[in-house]
C-alpha cells in the first residue's frame, strides 16, 4: 500500500507543482481588467497581460470588458404631458471606466443603468406633449444621457450615448395623425394648384398685356412709316411741280418763248369758243340742257391763262 502511494507521489507533486503554478500567473486579454482580492479583501486590478499572484491567497473576484457595451432597454409605458401613452424603446451604449467601483459600487451596475435609464425616459417624456416627443428626441437623448452619467459615476460605468429605437403611440393617436397628415397634404395640395392658377392668370395677362403693346408699337410703326411715305410723294411731287414751272418760266425767257405762249394761250381760246358756241347750239336744238362736268376745269384754266398772258405782258 505504502508501496503504491509511494510510486504516486511524483505524480502527485507535479500536479500540485502544475496547479500551483496555473494559479500563480494570470493573463488579462486586451481590453479587459480583473478585480484582485486577497483574502476577500480588494488587493488590486489586474491589466492586461501577465501578472503573477499567490495562489489561494490571490483569487480574481470578478471580470470586466472594458469595450463600449450596448445595452437594450426594455419597452416601456410612458405617458406625455398630453396624457398620452407611448410605448418607447431604445438602446443604451456604456462602458466600465472603474472596475473597483463596477464591482463593489454596486451590486449589479447593468440592471441598475437599465431600470435608471426607464425611469429618467418617463421623467423626460411626461414633461413634453406627444407632437414634441417626434421632434425633440435628440433633447430626449441627452437628457437620459446626463441623468445616466451623473448617478453611474458612483458605479464606475460611463454613459456614452442613449438612442431612442421607436415611439409608438395607441392605434386612435396613429389614426389621428394619420388624418392630419392627410389633411395637411390635401391642403398643401390645393394651395400648389391654386398658387398655379394664378400664376396661369398672371402669366395670361402678362402676354395679352406684351401683344398689345407689341400691336401698338406696330401700328404707331405703319402709320409713321405711311406718314412718311405720303410726305416724301407730297415732296416729290411738288419738287416735280417746281422743276415744271422752273422748266416753264425758263422756256418763257427764251427767245421766241413769249410769242409760243400767246399761241397757246389763242389755241386755248378758240377751242373754249367753239367748245361754248357748240354748247350753246345744243341747247338751243333741244329742251334738254347738258352740262359738262368739268366746266369748272374750264373756265380755271381759261383764267390762269388769261393771267399768265397779262402778267408776261407787264413783265414785257
Amino acid at each position: 500500500m505504502f508501496e503504491f502511494f509511494g510510486s504516486l507521489l511524483p505524480l502527485l507533486i507535479l500536479v500540485a507543482v502544475i496547479v500551483l503554478v496555473a494559479q500563480s500567473f494570470k493573463i488579462v486579454p486586451q481590453q479587459h481588467a480583473w478585480v484582485l482580492e486577497r483574502l476577500g479583501k480588494y488587493r488590486a486590478t489586474l491589466t492586461p497581460g501577465l501578472t503573477v499572484v499567490l495562489p489561494f491567497i490571490d483569487r480574481v473576484a470578478y471580470k470586466h470588458v472594458l469595450k463600449e457595451i450596448p445595452l437594450d432597454v426594455p419597452s416601456q409605458i410612458c405617458i406625455t404631458r398630453d396624457n398620452t401613452q407611448l410605448q418607447v424603446d431604445g438602446v443604451l451604449y456604456f462602458q466600465v471606466t472603474d472596475p473597483m467601483k463596477a464591482s463593489y459600487g454596486s451590486s449589479n451596475f447593468v440592471v441598475a443603468i437599465t431600470q435608471l435609464s426607464q425611469t429618467t425616459l418617463r421623467s423626460v417624456i411626461g414633461k413634453l406633449e406627444l407632437d414634441k416627443t417626434f421632434e425633440e428626441r435628440e433633447y430626449i437623448n441627452h437628457s437620459v444621457v446626463n441623468a445616466l452619467d451623473e448617478a453611474a459615476a458612483s458605479w464606475g460605468v460611463k454613459v456614452l450615448r442613449y438612442e431612442i429605437k421607436d415611439l409608438t403611440p395607441p392605434k386612435e393617436i396613429l389614426h389621428a395623425m394619420q388624418a392630419q397628415i392627410t389633411a395637411e397634404r390635401e391642403k398643401r395640395a390645393l394651395i400648389a394648384a391654386s398658387e398655379g392658377k394664378r400664376q396661369e392668370q398672371i402669366n395670361l395677362a402678362t402676354g395679352a398685356r406684351e401683344a398689345a403693346i407689341q400691336k401698338s408699337e406696330g401700328e404707331r410703326q405703319a402709320a409713321i412709316n405711311r406718314a412718311q411715305g405720303e410726305a416724301s410723294a407730297i415732296l416729290a411731287v411738288a419738287e416735280a411741280n417746281a422743276q415744271a414751272i422752273e422748266k416753264i418760266g425758263h422756256a418763257i425767257r427764251t427767245d421766241g418763248g413769249m410769242e409760243a405762249v400767246n399761241l397757246k394761250v389763242a389755241e386755248d381760246l378758240k377751242v373754249a369758243e367753239e367748245y361754248v358756241s357748240a354748247f350753246g347750239n345744243l341747247a338751243k336744238q333741244g329742251n334738254t340742257l347738258i352740262v359738262p362736268g368739268n366746266l369748272g376745269d374750264m373756265s380755271t384754266m381759261i383764267a390762269s391763262a388769261l393771267q399768265i398772258v397779262k402778267g408776261q405782258q407787264k413783265g414785257a
